[in-house]
């Protein structure tokens, strides 16, 4: 961790400099100081961070800034360096991971209620607070969930996003034991969550746009894989849109038997085109978004696949090459999850 300046010691570290497509490289990587380590923080040392989504509509601006300059990445893995005075349950030299959900008030009607993922006063790995594309990372250890020692660290990254919102979707998505569950879009979050319901005795059907990803997800066990816009092979009691295409809210209801319901998995959703309320809705179908999640989702979903690890597909990239990572993603040239390991 470099050191010596006035201001406090530094990391290097990728930043948004402008929002701009991936391939015109928004991201820059500089030495910047680290933020204080406050009384319940934790300096951790990035060991992995996962490539999301979530990151490439920040860096793309479908998301608004909400820090200038503020370094992506809220899948993180890495080591307790030291802690704050108060934070309390962690260690030097624990394995500890970062997910999306960075803080909340604790007081408004919704925290209290249990369901803190609605928080107006919510902030976000890597949107309100630095995040992982970077050697270190300071954290909340309120919000910082304990690893355990033997899975390797690529292998946990995608599980603090891509698997709890995955998880989260699927409860919003009110699948029915044994029943037919369809997945729109086959990325990080997809290939975790279909294993999820797999495992939980559900037959899947992936429709999702890249072969290479349709591969993937016979390979992990899917009843069928088809074109985003083909229809599945029989009615779906559940679906979940993890493809951020509005397009697709049209085509899911529409193959939701009676009663059934799709959620929207992503934060960010291209413009949903006029629904037909006989065709779509009609029945008794439900549309859901999902927002976020709560503490109580990462560490219940992290104790599920502690029982039953899931596959976990990973490309793997140095993290001085973050921002080829994010143009991959952007070009649907990530099949699984991308992850950031150090040099």
């Amino acid at each position: 961790m470099p050191s010596g300046r006035d201001d406090g010691p530094t990391t290097m570290a990728w930043v948004v400099d402008h929002t701009a497509p991936a391939a015109e490289h928004p991201l820059c990587r500089v030495e910047r100081s680290l933020d204080p380590l406050g009384p319940t923080g934790l300096l951790v040392e990035v060991r992995a961070c996962g490539v999301c989504r979530t990151d490439l509509h920040l860096a793309e601006g479908d998301l608004a800034p909400r820090a200038p300059r503020c370094t992506p990445g809220h899948e993180v893995v890495g080591r307790v360096l030291s802690t704050g005075p108060e934070a309390e349950g962690f260690s030097q030299g624990d394995r500890v991971g970062a997910a999306w959900l960075a803080g909340t008030c604790g007081t408004c009607r919704y925290c209290r209620a249990g369901r803190e993922n609605l928080c107006p006063n919510s902030r976000y790995t890597g949107w309100d607070i630095h995040g992982g594309y970077a050697q270190h990372a300071v954290i909340d250890a309120r919000y910082a969930y304990h690893l355990p020692e033997g899975p390797p660290d690529e292998e946990l990254a995608p599980l603090l996003c891509a698997g709890i919102i995955g998880y989260r979707a699927l409860g919003r998505a009110a699948l029915p034991p044994g029943g037919r569950l369809g997945i729109y879009g086959f990325g990080a979050s997809a290939h975790l969550t279909a294993q999820l319901a797999i495992g939980r005795g559900a037959t899947v059907h992936v429709l999702t746009r890249a072969e290479e990803a349709r591969r993937l997800a016979l390979d992990l066990g899917a009843a069928s894989a088809a074109g985003a816009y083909d229809g599945p092979p029989e009615p779906l009691d559940a679906a979940i849109l993890f493809a951020p295409v509005g397009d697709l809210v049209p085509v899911a209801l529409a193959a939701l038997d009676r009663g059934g319901t799709l959620s929207i998995a992503g934060i960010h959703l291209s413009d949903i085109p006029v629904l037909n309320y006989q065709r779509h809705l009609f029945q008794e179908r439900t549309l859901r978004s999902v927002t976020s999640n709560t503490r109580s989702d990462g560490r219940t979903y992290l104790a599920e696949v502690a029982q039953r690890p899931p596959v976990v597909h990973v490309q793997r990239y140095p993290m001085s090459r973050a921002d080829d990572a994010l143009a991959d993603l952007a070009a649907d040239r990530v099949t699984g999850a991308a992850v950031l390991l150090p040099d």
